[in-house]
């Protein structure tokens, strides 16, 4: 595989970048784009809000699992094959769900169009490990995260307005036609991976690459990081719906464009990420952000009870989140570069993991309280591996 840079055509380039962007935006897409249906769709199941937020733990499950599926056979088979094998998958799960009879059957839908999406993310990375390394590498990345901050801007307001003419089925009809376009846009890329540069073995051999990754040390400390990052995240994804139409007492359109506004700040942390030269810098100062943040929250909470200083906070939590996602990506796939397939699903499941432990108990008492503690927790935990990370200062945004 490769291990500097590819120079690609300007038209190309452009290309690659939204077709990275758009299949690192299949988690925003599938968890987002039905949140402002959530607390509806209890009613309309007959069921509670926990079961309702189980549709959000099961896909993302699914899209843990896929990652350690899909990522391993691209390194044998190619990205390309592989990709539109997934793409197939999730269009298919995604129609089948709109016909479900009950809550059950929707969640266990949610869970095969997880396995299809998790592909498109798992491969995103990959591929951009293909073509570039060291600064390019992290600079692409950074300018994918600007780019999938967009899909959570964007998801909530579409399924906010299309579930309020048609209701939460034509959202699916909406990520159908997604997978639908990027399965054409397969057709389009260049395989990133050479015959030569893939796996020889059996594919049982594959799994070989995980124990060899796993006994990396810095490797570990760059996934749990991002994990327990990913778990701050997806505690407000998997709250942020019922705190502001239920607590707040906003309306769904009102919720999309706040949890919308409050998507931008990924993208602009991703994008400021690059202002440090260090990758381990930047993911020390995000880390450090959201735990200052997340006791901020509680004070507040119990201080005011207001929302505009929930949400400003909540923002600034978003926009430091942003650079640890790009600094523990940027970092993890260097580490892992041998392996990359393998790297990519470790590092994409174990985030999706965090976040599926992370959603269903936001919901379990005082939603609001819960998911502050489960931030602070989360937010100290992946301050802990940043400080860890600052021992092996490895990758640049200057070199």
């Amino acid at each position: 595989m490769t291990t500097g840079t590819v120079n690609f055509g300007k038209k190309y380039y452009l290309f690659l970048i939204v077709f990275l962007g758009m299949l690192s935006a299949f988690g925003p897409f599938v968890t987002d784009m039905y949140l402002p249906t959530l607390p509806s769709m209890a009613a309309i199941f007959h069921t509670t809000p926990s079961q309702v937020q189980m549709g959000l733990a099961t896909s993302m499950l699914g899209l843990a699992v896929g990652q350690v599926f899909f990522g391993p056979l691209s390194d044998k088979y190619g990205r390309r094959p592989v990709l539109m094998s997934a793409m197939v998958l999730f269009a298919i799960s995604t129609v089948v769900s709109i016909y479900s009879p009950t809550i059950e059957f929707f969640n266990i839908c949610r869970f095969m169009q997880g396995l299809g999406g998790a592909g498109g993310i798992v491969l995103s990375r990959s591929i951009s490990t293909d073509c570039y390394s060291g600064r390019e590498l992290a600079k692409t990345l950074a300018i994918i995260g600007a780019v999938n901050g967009i899909a959570p801007v964007t998801a909530p307001v579409v399924g906010g307005l299309v579930a309020g003419a048609v209701g939460w089925q034509g959202i699916f009809w909406i990520l159908f036609t997604i997978g639908v376009v990027l399965l054409g846009m397969c057709i389009v890329f260049r395989e990133s991976l050479p015959g030569e540069a893939r796996h020889r073995g059996s594919v049982l051999s594959l799994m070989s690459a995980f124990p060899r990754l796993v006994r990396m040390r810095y490797f570990r400390v760059y996934v749990l990081m991002f994990a327990f990052a990913n778990g701050v995240l997806f505690a407000y994804i998997s709250s942020a719906s019922f705190i502001i139409q239920d607590c707040f007492g906003y309306s769904e359109l009102v919720f999309a464009v706040i949890f919308g506004i409050n998507a931008l700040g990924i993208g602009i942390g991703s994008a400021l990420s690059l202002k440090f030269r260090q990758m381990s810098n930047a993911a020390l100062f995000g880390a450090s952000g959201i735990t200052v943040v997340s006791v901020l929250q509680i004070a507040c909470h119990y201080l005011s009870g207001s929302f505009v200083p929930f949400e400003l906070l909540t923002f600034v939590m978003l926009v430091c989140v942003g650079f640890i996602f790009t600094a523990a990506t940027t970092l993890a796939m260097d580490e892992g570069r041998q392996y990359v397939g393998a790297a990519s699903a470790i590092f994409g499941a174990m985030g999706f993991l965090a976040g599926g432990i992370v959603s269903p108990l936001v919901g379990i008492v005082d939603i609001m309280l819960t998911t502050m503690v489960i931030t602070a927790i989360c937010s100290v935990c992946a301050l802990g591996f940043a400080v860890m990370s600052r021992m092996r200062p490895r990758v640049t945004a200057g070199a």
